[in-house]
C-alpha cells in the first residue's frame, strides 16, 4: 500500500501538487485523468520518491519516503521523455538493470519481452527501434522484475492498435497477480479498459473519484 497524506509541491512558486491525501491499495488500477499540467506526472513522481513534498509524506507501507526510505520498494517505473541505451540491445538494457536487485534472471527478461511484442527483437539495438519498440521496451522494464508498484505515465503513446491491446492484458494481468498499477493518462479509452478507480486530476488536485465509469 502507498498512501499520499497532504502532499503539497511546489515548483518555481508555483503549487503543482495541492494538499493530496489518497490511499492507493493492492492489486488495483488507478487511473490519474486531467490535461496536460493538471498535475499527473508529478503524482506518479511523488509516489516513485523522485520528487520531496514541500509539505506533507508519502508512506510506503507505513514508511515515510525521503526520511525511513529513500524509495518506495520493488517499484517499476515508465515517465516522460523515457529512454534505455540506445548502443545496446533490449536484453541487455534489461540485463543491467537486473544486476541492481537480483530478483530477475534470464527468463523473466525473456518472458517480458515476449509479453510486449518484442520478442522478435530483444537482440536488436535499442538505437533501430522505431518509437512504439521503444515504448514497449520502457513498459517490459517496468514489469520484468514483477514489480509490486507499477507507475505508468501515458503507457499507450506510440503504440498501435495491437501494441495498446497488448498494453491492456498486461495491465490487467500485473492486477491479477496482486500489483498496485497507476497510469496517468488523457486516453479515455486507456481508464475504460483497464482501471479499477478513476481520479479526475485539475490544478493539482484530486477533483473526484469514481469506479470504472466515465
Amino acid at each position: 500500500m502507498i498512501e499520499m497524506c497532504n502532499v503539497t509541491k511546489i515548483l518555481n512558486k508555483k503549487k503543482v501538487l495541492n494538499n493530496i491525501s489518497y490511499v492507493f491499495e493492492e492489486g488495483m488500477v488507478y487511473g490519474l485523468h486531467g490535461v496536460n499540467g493538471s498535475g499527473k506526472t508529478m503524482i506518479l513522481r511523488a509516489l516513485a520518491g523522485l520528487i520531496v513534498p514541500t509539505d506533507g509524506a508519502v508512506l510506503w507501507n507505513g514508511k515515510k519516503l525521503h526520511e525511513e526510505i529513500s524509495f518506495p520498494g520493488n517499484t517499476g517505473l515508465v515517465i516522460e521523455n523515457m529512454e534505455l541505451l540506445p548502443r545496446y540491445t533490449a536484453r541487455e538494457n534489461l540485463t543491467f538493470l537486473s544486476k541492481i536487485k537480483n530478483r530477475a534472471d534470464a527468463g523473466d527478461i525473456e518472458n517480458a519481452l515476449k509479453r510486449v511484442g518484442l520478442g522478435h527483437a530483444m537482440d536488436m539495438k535499442v538505437k533501430k527501434y522505431s518509437l512504439g519498440m521503444k515504448q514497449r521496451l520502457n513498459i517490459a522494464q517496468a514489469i520484468f522484475e514483477k514489480q509490486d508498484l507499477i507507475l505508468l505515465d501515458e503507457p499507450t503513446n506510440a503504440l498501435d492498435d495491437e501494441g495498446v491491446l497488448q498494453i491492456y492484458d498486461i495491465i490487467r494481468e500485473e492486477k491479477q497477480r496482486g500489483a498496485t498499477v497507476v497510469i496517468a493518462t488523457h486516453h479515455k479509452e486507456d481508464l475504460k479498459e483497464t482501471c479499477d478507480v478513476l481520479l479526475n486530476i485539475a490544478h493539482g488536485e484530486i477533483l473526484s473519484e469514481a469506479e470504472k465509469e466515465i
